[in-house]
Protein backbone atom coordinates (compact mmCIF):
# COMPACT_ATOMS: atom_id res chain seq x y z
CA UNK A 1 0.00 0.00 0.00
CA UNK A 2 1.35 3.38 -1.16
CA UNK A 3 1.19 6.70 1.07
CA UNK A 4 1.53 9.87 -0.25
CA UNK A 5 4.43 12.85 1.82
CA UNK A 6 1.41 14.22 3.51
CA UNK A 7 0.30 11.04 5.16
CA UNK A 8 4.02 10.06 6.08
CA UNK A 9 4.60 13.57 7.93
CA UNK A 10 1.29 12.30 9.67
CA UNK A 11 2.95 9.17 10.76
CA UNK A 12 5.84 10.60 11.64
CA UNK A 13 4.37 13.59 13.76
CA UNK A 14 2.42 10.02 15.68
CA UNK A 15 5.58 8.16 16.50
CA UNK A 16 4.99 5.47 14.22
CA UNK A 17 7.44 3.96 11.96
CA UNK A 18 7.27 3.97 8.53
CA UNK A 19 7.79 0.62 6.70
CA UNK A 20 10.82 0.80 3.99
CA UNK A 21 8.83 0.45 0.76
CA UNK A 22 6.52 2.90 1.88
CA UNK A 23 9.84 5.51 1.95
CA UNK A 24 10.80 4.28 -1.09
CA UNK A 25 7.67 4.83 -2.86
CA UNK A 26 7.23 8.26 -1.88
CA UNK A 27 11.76 9.00 -2.87
CA UNK A 28 10.66 7.77 -6.42
CA UNK A 29 7.24 9.37 -6.83
CA UNK A 30 9.10 12.82 -6.09
CA UNK A 31 11.96 11.81 -7.68
CA UNK A 32 10.63 10.68 -11.31
CA UNK A 33 8.84 13.89 -12.10
CA UNK A 34 11.72 16.01 -11.25
CA UNK A 35 14.58 13.74 -12.96
CA UNK A 36 11.87 13.82 -15.84
CA UNK A 37 11.81 17.57 -16.05
CA UNK A 38 15.33 17.99 -15.67
CA UNK A 39 15.80 15.87 -18.99
CA UNK A 40 13.30 17.45 -20.78
CA UNK A 41 15.09 21.24 -19.61
CA UNK A 42 18.16 19.88 -20.48
CA UNK A 43 17.37 19.14 -23.69
CA UNK A 44 15.30 22.56 -24.49
CA UNK A 45 18.43 24.50 -23.25
CA UNK A 46 20.45 22.15 -26.37
CA UNK A 47 17.75 23.38 -28.66
CA UNK A 48 18.02 26.89 -27.82
CA UNK A 49 21.35 26.70 -27.72
CA UNK A 50 21.23 25.10 -31.45
CA UNK A 51 18.85 28.30 -32.37
CA UNK A 52 20.93 30.79 -31.61
CA UNK A 53 24.27 29.02 -32.53
CA UNK A 54 22.68 28.78 -36.07
CA UNK A 55 22.94 32.63 -36.52
CA UNK A 56 26.20 32.43 -36.33
CA UNK A 57 29.47 32.07 -33.94
CA UNK A 58 29.33 35.63 -32.47
CA UNK A 59 25.64 35.32 -31.71
CA UNK A 60 26.88 32.21 -29.77
CA UNK A 61 29.73 34.51 -28.16
CA UNK A 62 27.80 37.30 -27.24
CA UNK A 63 25.91 35.21 -25.07
CA UNK A 64 29.04 32.76 -23.77
CA UNK A 65 30.55 36.20 -22.55
CA UNK A 66 27.55 36.87 -19.78
CA UNK A 67 26.61 33.44 -18.96
CA UNK A 68 28.73 33.27 -16.33
CA UNK A 69 27.04 36.41 -14.74
CA UNK A 70 23.79 34.98 -15.57
CA UNK A 71 25.21 31.65 -13.49
CA UNK A 72 26.29 34.00 -10.83
CA UNK A 73 23.26 36.07 -10.02
CA UNK A 74 20.67 33.48 -10.38
CA UNK A 75 22.85 31.44 -8.59
CA UNK A 76 22.22 33.99 -5.52
CA UNK A 77 19.16 34.46 -5.39
CA UNK A 78 18.08 30.76 -5.94
CA UNK A 79 20.10 29.88 -3.16
CA UNK A 80 18.20 32.52 -1.22
CA UNK A 81 14.62 31.89 -1.91
CA UNK A 82 15.24 27.91 -1.59
CA UNK A 83 15.38 28.87 2.31
CA UNK A 84 11.76 29.92 1.88
CA UNK A 85 11.01 26.53 0.36
CA UNK A 86 13.01 24.86 3.41
CA UNK A 87 10.66 26.53 6.02
CA UNK A 88 7.86 24.99 4.40
CA UNK A 89 8.85 21.81 4.27
CA UNK A 90 9.81 21.72 8.13
CA UNK A 91 6.64 23.75 8.47
CA UNK A 92 4.32 20.98 6.90
CA UNK A 93 6.40 18.38 8.95
CA UNK A 94 5.31 19.79 12.39
CA UNK A 95 1.63 20.40 10.71
CA UNK A 96 2.03 24.20 11.35
CA UNK A 97 0.32 24.71 7.95
CA UNK A 98 -0.77 28.29 8.88
CA UNK A 99 3.04 29.44 9.40
CA UNK A 100 3.89 27.45 6.10
CA UNK A 101 1.34 30.02 4.21
CA UNK A 102 2.50 32.76 6.03
CA UNK A 103 6.07 32.05 4.90
CA UNK A 104 4.38 31.79 1.03
CA UNK A 105 3.31 35.18 1.85
CA UNK A 106 6.19 36.35 2.96
CA UNK A 107 8.57 35.03 -0.01
CA UNK A 108 6.30 37.10 -2.45
CA UNK A 109 7.14 40.15 -1.00
CA UNK A 110 10.81 38.87 -1.00
CA UNK A 111 10.59 38.13 -4.59
CA UNK A 112 8.84 41.45 -5.55
CA UNK A 113 11.49 43.52 -3.84
CA UNK A 114 14.61 41.62 -4.12
CA UNK A 115 13.42 40.20 -7.72
CA UNK A 116 12.81 43.91 -8.61
CA UNK A 117 16.74 45.10 -6.93
CA UNK A 118 18.48 42.59 -9.21
CA UNK A 119 16.17 43.40 -12.32
CA UNK A 120 17.55 46.80 -11.53
CA UNK A 121 21.24 45.96 -11.02
CA UNK A 122 21.31 43.97 -14.06
CA UNK A 123 19.99 46.19 -16.15
CA UNK A 124 22.46 49.41 -14.97
CA UNK A 125 25.07 47.25 -14.80
CA UNK A 126 24.17 45.67 -18.73
CA UNK A 127 26.12 48.63 -20.79
CA UNK A 128 29.52 48.29 -18.75
CA UNK A 129 29.47 44.43 -18.24
CA UNK A 130 30.98 42.77 -21.48
CA UNK A 131 33.34 45.38 -21.30
CA UNK A 132 34.96 44.22 -18.08
CA UNK A 133 34.35 40.75 -19.14
CA UNK A 134 36.90 41.90 -22.23
CA UNK A 135 34.74 41.58 -24.90
CA UNK A 136 35.27 42.51 -28.29
CA UNK A 137 33.79 45.40 -29.26
CA UNK A 138 31.83 43.33 -32.00
CA UNK A 139 30.51 41.87 -29.63
CA UNK A 140 29.34 43.85 -26.72
CA UNK A 141 26.12 45.54 -27.83
CA UNK A 142 24.68 42.21 -28.49
CA UNK A 143 25.78 40.91 -25.19
CA UNK A 144 24.84 44.06 -23.40
CA UNK A 145 21.31 43.79 -24.88
CA UNK A 146 21.25 40.41 -24.00
CA UNK A 147 22.01 40.36 -20.15
CA UNK A 148 19.60 43.31 -19.65
CA UNK A 149 16.71 41.76 -21.17
CA UNK A 150 17.18 38.09 -19.41
CA UNK A 151 17.75 40.69 -15.90
CA UNK A 152 14.62 41.91 -16.42
CA UNK A 153 12.99 38.84 -16.14
CA UNK A 154 14.22 38.24 -12.95
CA UNK A 155 11.33 38.66 -10.62
CA UNK A 156 9.17 36.14 -12.82
CA UNK A 157 12.13 33.38 -13.15
CA UNK A 158 12.62 33.76 -9.11
CA UNK A 159 8.39 33.37 -9.03
CA UNK A 160 8.69 29.93 -10.59
CA UNK A 161 11.70 28.95 -8.70
CA UNK A 162 9.95 29.72 -5.28
CA UNK A 163 6.73 28.40 -5.99
CA UNK A 164 7.81 25.30 -7.71
CA UNK A 165 9.89 24.16 -5.11
CA UNK A 166 7.09 24.78 -2.55
CA UNK A 167 5.19 22.34 -4.17
CA UNK A 168 7.66 19.49 -4.00
CA UNK A 169 7.90 20.69 -0.39
CA UNK A 170 4.01 19.91 -0.50
CA UNK A 171 5.06 16.21 -2.04
CA UNK A 172 3.68 17.55 -5.47
CA UNK A 173 6.29 16.88 -7.77
CA UNK A 174 4.74 16.35 -10.81
CA UNK A 175 2.88 20.02 -11.07
CA UNK A 176 6.38 22.11 -11.15
CA UNK A 177 8.21 19.68 -13.49
CA UNK A 178 4.87 20.29 -15.62
CA UNK A 179 5.56 24.18 -15.69
CA UNK A 180 9.18 24.04 -16.42
CA UNK A 181 8.43 21.82 -19.37
CA UNK A 182 5.61 24.28 -20.47
CA UNK A 183 8.70 27.13 -19.92
CA UNK A 184 10.96 25.20 -21.92
CA UNK A 185 8.51 24.81 -24.70
CA UNK A 186 7.16 28.28 -24.78
CA UNK A 187 10.95 29.87 -24.95
CA UNK A 188 12.05 27.97 -27.92
CA UNK A 189 8.28 28.84 -29.58
CA UNK A 190 9.41 32.39 -28.46
CA UNK A 191 13.25 32.17 -29.91
CA UNK A 192 11.42 30.83 -33.30
CA UNK A 193 9.82 33.31 -33.81
CA UNK A 194 11.57 36.21 -32.58
CA UNK A 195 14.93 35.14 -33.29
CA UNK A 196 14.80 34.55 -36.92
CA UNK A 197 13.24 36.62 -39.71
CA UNK A 198 10.15 36.03 -41.56
CA UNK A 199 11.57 33.16 -44.14
CA UNK A 200 10.20 30.23 -46.44
CA UNK A 201 10.90 26.76 -45.10
CA UNK A 202 10.40 23.71 -46.95
CA UNK A 203 8.05 21.35 -45.20
CA UNK A 204 6.87 18.26 -46.78
CA UNK A 205 7.57 19.12 -50.39
CA UNK A 206 5.76 22.34 -49.74
CA UNK A 207 7.04 26.00 -49.41
CA UNK A 208 5.78 27.61 -46.43
CA UNK A 209 6.34 31.02 -44.74
CA UNK A 210 7.06 31.73 -41.34
CA UNK A 211 6.49 35.03 -39.85
CA UNK A 212 9.85 36.25 -37.84
CA UNK A 213 10.96 39.46 -36.07
CA UNK A 214 14.48 38.50 -36.83
CA UNK A 215 15.95 40.09 -33.40
CA UNK A 216 18.64 37.98 -33.17
CA UNK A 217 20.46 37.75 -29.61
CA UNK A 218 18.19 40.34 -28.38
CA UNK A 219 15.43 38.10 -29.52
CA UNK A 220 16.97 35.53 -27.64
CA UNK A 221 16.78 37.13 -24.24
CA UNK A 222 13.38 37.85 -25.13
CA UNK A 223 12.15 34.50 -25.33
CA UNK A 224 13.57 33.44 -22.07
CA UNK A 225 11.68 36.53 -20.38
CA UNK A 226 8.72 35.69 -21.64
CA UNK A 227 9.11 32.38 -21.00
CA UNK A 228 10.03 32.84 -17.04
CA UNK A 229 7.46 35.28 -17.24
CA UNK A 230 4.52 32.74 -18.20
CA UNK A 231 6.34 30.11 -15.98
CA UNK A 232 6.48 32.40 -12.83
CA UNK A 233 2.69 33.83 -13.48
CA UNK A 234 1.54 29.91 -13.52
CA UNK A 235 3.00 28.54 -10.47
CA UNK A 236 1.50 31.99 -8.58
CA UNK A 237 -2.03 30.99 -10.37
CA UNK A 238 -1.90 27.42 -9.01
CA UNK A 239 -1.45 28.61 -5.69
CA UNK A 240 -3.68 31.13 -5.48
CA UNK A 241 -6.72 28.98 -7.34
CA UNK A 242 -5.96 25.56 -6.61
CA UNK A 243 -7.07 24.59 -3.34
CA UNK A 244 -4.28 22.98 -0.74
CA UNK A 245 -2.14 23.55 1.86
CA UNK A 246 -0.74 26.79 0.14
CA UNK A 247 -3.71 27.81 -0.92
CA UNK A 248 -3.03 31.83 -0.56
CA UNK A 249 -6.79 32.15 -0.89
CA UNK A 250 -6.95 30.85 3.15
CA UNK A 251 -6.87 33.34 5.61
CA UNK A 252 -3.41 34.36 6.95
CA UNK A 253 -1.42 37.33 7.51
CA UNK A 254 1.33 38.89 5.46
CA UNK A 255 3.44 40.00 8.54
CA UNK A 256 7.14 39.43 8.00
CA UNK A 257 8.14 37.92 11.09
CA UNK A 258 11.35 38.16 12.77
CA UNK A 259 11.59 34.18 12.47
CA UNK A 260 11.18 34.20 8.93
CA UNK A 261 14.02 36.82 8.36
CA UNK A 262 16.00 34.41 10.67
CA UNK A 263 15.53 31.51 8.99
CA UNK A 264 16.55 33.56 5.95
CA UNK A 265 19.36 34.39 7.60
CA UNK A 266 20.65 31.36 8.81
CA UNK A 267 19.71 29.35 5.91
CA UNK A 268 19.19 31.64 2.91
CA UNK A 269 22.39 33.14 3.31
CA UNK A 270 24.86 30.36 3.56
CA UNK A 271 22.75 28.80 0.24
CA UNK A 272 23.36 31.67 -1.80
CA UNK A 273 27.33 32.02 -0.61
CA UNK A 274 27.53 28.76 -1.95
CA UNK A 275 26.06 29.30 -5.31
CA UNK A 276 28.28 31.68 -5.50
CA UNK A 277 31.34 30.40 -4.92
CA UNK A 278 30.57 27.15 -6.93
CA UNK A 279 29.87 29.73 -9.98
CA UNK A 280 32.84 31.74 -9.70
CA UNK A 281 35.26 28.85 -9.28
CA UNK A 282 33.57 27.49 -12.62
CA UNK A 283 34.69 30.73 -14.23
CA UNK A 284 38.07 30.51 -13.08
CA UNK A 285 38.81 26.73 -14.37
CA UNK A 286 36.85 27.98 -17.81
CA UNK A 287 39.75 30.41 -17.49
CA UNK A 288 42.21 27.99 -17.43
CA UNK A 289 41.18 25.86 -20.13
CA UNK A 290 41.15 28.85 -22.14
CA UNK A 291 44.40 28.77 -22.51
CA UNK A 292 45.02 25.19 -23.69
CA UNK A 293 43.51 25.61 -27.44
CA UNK A 294 40.84 25.69 -29.30
CA UNK A 295 40.24 21.79 -29.22
CA UNK A 296 40.62 21.58 -25.54
CA UNK A 297 38.17 24.59 -25.11
CA UNK A 298 35.56 22.85 -27.03
CA UNK A 299 35.95 19.56 -25.87
CA UNK A 300 35.76 20.52 -22.34
CA UNK A 301 32.25 23.07 -23.24
CA UNK A 302 30.65 19.66 -24.59
CA UNK A 303 32.15 16.90 -22.25
CA UNK A 304 30.53 19.66 -19.42
CA UNK A 305 27.09 19.55 -21.38
CA UNK A 306 27.52 15.12 -22.17
CA UNK A 307 28.16 14.72 -19.08
CA UNK A 308 25.21 16.64 -17.22
CA UNK A 309 22.83 13.94 -19.15
CA UNK A 310 24.04 12.02 -16.33
CA UNK A 311 23.77 13.71 -13.27
CA UNK A 312 20.25 15.22 -13.58
CA UNK A 313 19.00 11.95 -11.82
CA UNK A 314 21.13 12.89 -9.00
CA UNK A 315 19.64 16.37 -8.86
CA UNK A 316 16.21 14.85 -9.05
CA UNK A 317 16.59 12.31 -6.24
CA UNK A 318 18.14 16.08 -4.38
CA UNK A 319 14.67 17.59 -4.49
CA UNK A 320 13.17 14.54 -2.77
CA UNK A 321 15.26 14.55 -0.14
CA UNK A 322 15.08 17.95 0.69
CA UNK A 323 11.34 17.83 1.06
CA UNK A 324 11.13 14.46 2.74
CA UNK A 325 14.12 15.50 5.27
CA UNK A 326 12.57 18.57 5.68
CA UNK A 327 8.92 17.58 6.97
CA UNK A 328 11.24 14.55 8.82
CA UNK A 329 12.43 17.62 11.17
CA UNK A 330 9.64 19.11 11.47
CA UNK A 331 7.89 16.63 12.68
CA UNK A 332 10.75 15.93 15.65
CA UNK A 333 11.60 12.72 13.96
CA UNK A 334 15.41 12.35 13.90
CA UNK A 335 15.39 8.83 12.96
CA UNK A 336 13.22 9.26 10.52
CA UNK A 337 15.29 12.52 8.93
CA UNK A 338 18.42 10.02 9.17
CA UNK A 339 16.55 6.93 7.07
CA UNK A 340 15.63 9.47 4.73
CA UNK A 341 18.63 10.86 4.16
CA UNK A 342 20.53 7.62 4.16
CA UNK A 343 18.18 5.88 1.43
CA UNK A 344 18.03 8.76 -0.86
CA UNK A 345 21.79 9.17 -1.14
CA UNK A 346 22.34 5.41 -1.08
CA UNK A 347 19.25 5.71 -4.34
CA UNK A 348 22.15 8.41 -6.30
CA UNK A 349 25.04 6.63 -5.32
CA UNK A 350 23.30 3.69 -7.26
CA UNK A 351 21.61 5.32 -10.07
CA UNK A 352 24.74 7.41 -10.72
CA UNK A 353 27.25 4.51 -10.57
CA UNK A 354 24.78 3.18 -13.40
CA UNK A 355 24.90 6.60 -15.31
CA UNK A 356 28.66 6.76 -14.61
CA UNK A 357 29.43 3.29 -16.64
CA UNK A 358 27.11 3.93 -19.34
CA UNK A 359 29.14 7.46 -19.77
CA UNK A 360 32.24 5.26 -19.80
CA UNK A 361 30.98 2.87 -22.40
CA UNK A 362 29.30 5.54 -24.66
CA UNK A 363 31.87 8.54 -24.89
CA UNK A 364 32.50 8.70 -28.13
CA UNK A 365 28.78 8.41 -28.81
CA UNK A 366 27.86 11.30 -26.47
CA UNK A 367 30.68 13.43 -27.65
CA UNK A 368 29.02 12.82 -31.37
CA UNK A 369 25.57 14.10 -30.43
CA UNK A 370 27.44 17.70 -30.40
CA UNK A 371 30.25 17.53 -32.85
CA UNK A 372 31.84 15.83 -35.78
CA UNK A 373 34.99 17.39 -35.17
CA UNK A 374 36.82 13.91 -34.31
CA UNK A 375 39.47 15.65 -32.45
CA UNK A 376 37.26 17.31 -30.25
CA UNK A 377 35.35 13.29 -29.75
CA UNK A 378 38.75 12.00 -29.32
CA UNK A 379 40.08 14.37 -26.18
CA UNK A 380 36.26 14.60 -24.86
CA UNK A 381 35.43 10.89 -24.93
CA UNK A 382 38.54 10.51 -22.93
CA UNK A 383 37.98 13.25 -20.31
CA UNK A 384 34.54 11.62 -20.18
CA UNK A 385 35.94 8.43 -19.57
CA UNK A 386 38.26 10.10 -16.40
CA UNK A 387 34.91 12.07 -14.76
CA UNK A 388 32.69 8.52 -15.28
CA UNK A 389 34.61 7.36 -11.73
CA UNK A 390 33.57 10.13 -10.04
CA UNK A 391 29.91 9.79 -11.20
CA UNK A 392 28.43 7.93 -7.84
CA UNK A 393 30.62 10.11 -5.36
CA UNK A 394 29.14 12.95 -6.92
CA UNK A 395 25.88 11.43 -7.04
CA UNK A 396 26.52 11.14 -2.62
CA UNK A 397 27.54 15.00 -2.54
CA UNK A 398 24.55 15.98 -4.87
CA UNK A 399 21.71 13.86 -2.67
CA UNK A 400 23.46 14.15 0.69
CA UNK A 401 23.76 18.33 0.33
CA UNK A 402 19.50 18.25 -0.15
CA UNK A 403 19.15 16.29 3.31
CA UNK A 404 21.32 18.39 4.70
CA UNK A 405 19.42 21.70 3.40
CA UNK A 406 16.46 20.24 4.23
CA UNK A 407 17.58 19.64 7.88
CA UNK A 408 18.53 23.53 7.96
CA UNK A 409 22.03 22.68 7.88
CA UNK A 410 22.93 24.75 5.00
CA UNK A 411 26.09 26.35 6.25
CA UNK A 412 27.51 22.63 6.71
CA UNK A 413 27.23 22.72 2.62
CA UNK A 414 28.70 25.94 2.06
CA UNK A 415 31.91 24.79 4.34
CA UNK A 416 32.16 21.64 2.33
CA UNK A 417 31.80 22.59 -1.08
CA UNK A 418 34.08 25.41 -0.65
CA UNK A 419 36.91 23.40 1.13
CA UNK A 420 36.59 20.67 -1.59
CA UNK A 421 35.74 23.30 -5.13
CA UNK A 422 38.29 25.73 -4.28
CA UNK A 423 40.94 24.02 -2.12
CA UNK A 424 41.20 20.78 -4.37
CA UNK A 425 39.51 21.05 -7.48
CA UNK A 426 41.15 24.73 -8.81
CA UNK A 427 44.46 23.79 -7.10
CA UNK A 428 45.05 20.62 -8.95
CA UNK A 429 43.26 22.29 -12.19
CA UNK A 430 45.92 24.85 -11.98
CA UNK A 431 48.91 22.76 -10.97
CA UNK A 432 47.89 19.45 -13.76
CA UNK A 433 46.80 21.79 -16.65
CA UNK A 434 50.29 23.25 -18.10
CA UNK A 435 51.41 19.54 -17.81
CA UNK A 436 48.48 17.31 -18.96
CA UNK A 437 46.29 19.79 -20.20
CA UNK A 438 42.38 19.10 -20.53
CA UNK A 439 43.23 15.68 -19.23
CA UNK A 440 44.51 17.23 -16.47
CA UNK A 441 41.68 19.57 -15.45
CA UNK A 442 39.02 16.77 -15.67
CA UNK A 443 41.47 14.67 -13.51
CA UNK A 444 41.53 17.38 -10.85
CA UNK A 445 37.51 17.36 -11.41
CA UNK A 446 37.34 13.81 -10.71
CA UNK A 447 39.75 13.72 -8.06
CA UNK A 448 37.65 16.87 -6.25
CA UNK A 449 33.88 15.01 -6.86
CA UNK A 450 35.09 11.86 -5.03
CA UNK A 451 36.83 14.04 -2.25
CA UNK A 452 33.57 16.02 -2.00
CA UNK A 453 31.03 12.68 -2.02
CA UNK A 454 33.55 11.52 1.12
CA UNK A 455 33.49 14.89 3.00
CA UNK A 456 29.64 14.67 2.77
CA UNK A 457 29.35 10.97 3.35
CA UNK A 458 31.58 11.44 6.41
CA UNK A 459 29.36 14.19 7.53
CA UNK A 460 25.96 12.49 7.71
CA UNK A 461 27.21 9.33 9.58
CA UNK A 462 28.63 12.17 12.53
CA UNK A 463 25.13 13.03 12.45
CA UNK A 464 25.97 17.03 13.44
CA UNK A 465 23.98 17.79 10.47
CA UNK A 466 20.95 17.40 12.36
CA UNK A 467 21.74 19.48 15.12
CA UNK A 468 20.34 22.57 13.37
CA UNK A 469 16.59 21.03 14.34
CA UNK A 470 13.85 22.00 13.25
CA UNK A 471 14.15 25.92 12.25
CA UNK A 472 12.28 29.15 14.60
Amino acid sequence: MSITLEQLSAKMRRGEQVPLRQTAQIVLALSIPSILQQIVVTAMEYIDAAMVGHIGASATASIGIVSSSTWLLHGMLAGLYMSFSIQVAQYLGADRQQDARGVLRQSMIFNLVVGLAAAVLGVGISPFLPGWLGADLSLQGDASAYFAIWSASLPFAMAMGTYSSMLRSTGDALTPGLISIGTCLLDVVFNFVLINPTRTLLLWGHSVTVFGFGWGVPGAALGTALANAAGGTAALCILLFREGVLCIRRPGSWKITRSCLHNLWKVGVPLSAERAALSSAQVLLVRIVSGLGTTAIAANSLGISAESLCYMAGYGIQDASLAMVGQAVGAHRRDMAKRIAWLCTTMGIGIMALTGIGMFAFAPALMGIFTADAAVIALGARVLRIEAFAEPMFGASIVASGAMQGAGDSTGCFVLNLVSMWGVRLTLASLLAPRFGLVGVWSAMCTELCIRGVLFLLRMARGKWLDKGALA
